[in-house]
């Protein structure tokens, strides 16, 4: 009788263990979302600051103060964002990184940098990332972007900035508990390594992420050695499958070019490895790797399930390579409505995307605020 009952009790502790590991992840979603309830009673976000570095997936307007084509201070960008009116983003409306500063309690999305916003919103954060920039700093140079150097001196001056409003004490532990999101590395591949016959010629693919890990690892460092001890990297997206891409590299294919994918995943292989050797050396860093390669596959090979018609052709003009200063008001076939397409442009997503995109990268990233 003992043993059956033994037998009985390992029986229901796998069963729990199975349960646990089923419903472990939901319930961290259900203790976010109770958090933000509070923080929402209590006025304040879920973490003191939220700080963007990286490219045109995160820049919110810098761009706008820079001598460089790569901008979007005009319509129709922006046509959907607050007032109707373009800020420098590269979509229709908002950015996953807008949404993620909405969800964890902001009333205002972290200022770009170069606008000199009104101080007293820079103490929640700023946005230090331009269009056309990567981790190399050869691509920001090509295109008159702000390089992730660069950026991490901007992001020096904010921090003096804060220092000055609040005092050392405080400030130290806004920049420990502030949530640093870093975004690079498309435009490393798209817009400098495949369109370079000499760096193709000198260099595989595994030898350029090598070379641009190497820039990641050495950012990291710094925003360490800086005080920063929360940090969340996005990996490359399916490359392969933007529409500009397939246009430009897909030899008439209409379909996700493979080989392109296949470095996207390889260099998101190497990412994963870096960030944990960071970890390894720096263990009161946390530090999150967000997948944001399968949730947008998702959306582009499965445009259906997720509420989509479109995820071949951008909105903007014909939709298949448009960007920046070639997706203008007088593009010719521009969409009237944006929410059923996957892409804004031939490389950005829509802010209906973005949204989904943003759930996703919140739920990956819930141990950064926890």
């Amino acid at each position: 009788m003992n043993q059956a009952f033994w037998h009985i009790g390992l029986g229901l502790d796998k069963l729990w263990e199975r349960k646990m590991k089923y419903f472990g992840h939901r319930l961290l979603i259900l203790v976010f979302i109770f958090s933000v309830v509070v923080s929402f009673i209590n006025g304040d976000p879920l973490v003191p600051a939220i700080c963007i570095f990286g490219d045109s997936v995160m820049d919110t307007g810098n761009n706008n103060h820079l001598k460089t084509l790569f901008r979007a201070n005009f319509l129709p960008y922006g046509r959907d964002f607050e007032a109707h009116k373009p800020t420098g983003r590269f979509c229709n409306g908002k950015l996953a990184a807008d949404y993620i500063a909405e969800y964890i309690g902001f009333e205002t999305y972290p200022p770009p940098y170069l606008s000199r916003s009104n101080v007293s919103l820079l103490l929640g954060g700023a946005n230090f990332a331009s269009a056309g920039s990567g981790y190399a700093h050869q691509t920001a140079r090509l295109y008159k972007a702000i390089s992730l150097p660069r950026q991490l001196l901007y992001y020096q001056e904010w921090q003096n900035q804060v220092v000055g409003m609040v005092g050392n004490e405080r400030a130290t532990a806004i920049f420990s508990s502030g949530i640093h999101i870093l975004s690079a590395g498309t435009s490393d591949f798209l817009q400098n390594y495949y369109i370079n016959p000499a760096l193709k010629k000198l260099y595989t693919p595994s030898k350029i992420a090598h070379i641009l890990l190497t820039s990641y690892y050495t950012f990291v460092e710094n925003l360490y050695e800086l005080g920063v001890r929360r940090i969340g990297v996005t990996t490359l997206p399916p490359v392969g499958c933007l529409p500009g891409s397939i246009t430009v590299f897909g030899s008439g294919k209409n379909e996700c070019v493979h080989r392109i994918n296949k470095d996207a995943v390889m260099f998101n292989n190497k990412l994963n490895d870096t960030s944990q050797d960071l970890v390894a050396n720096y263990p009161d860093l946390k530090l999150v790797v967000f997948d944001i390669y399968h949730p947008l596959l998702n959306l582009i090979t499965k445009p259906s399930d997720n509420g989509f018609f479109e995820s071949r052709r951008g909105c903007c003009g014909s939709g298949i390579v448009e960007t920046s200063l070639f997706c203008n008001a007088r593009s010719i076939g521009t969409c009237s409505n944006a929410t059923g397409y996957v892409f804004w442009d031939g490389f950005h997503p829509t802010e209906a995307a973005n949204q989904i995109l943003a759930q996703n990268l919140l739920e990956q990233g819930l141990g950064l605020i926890s």
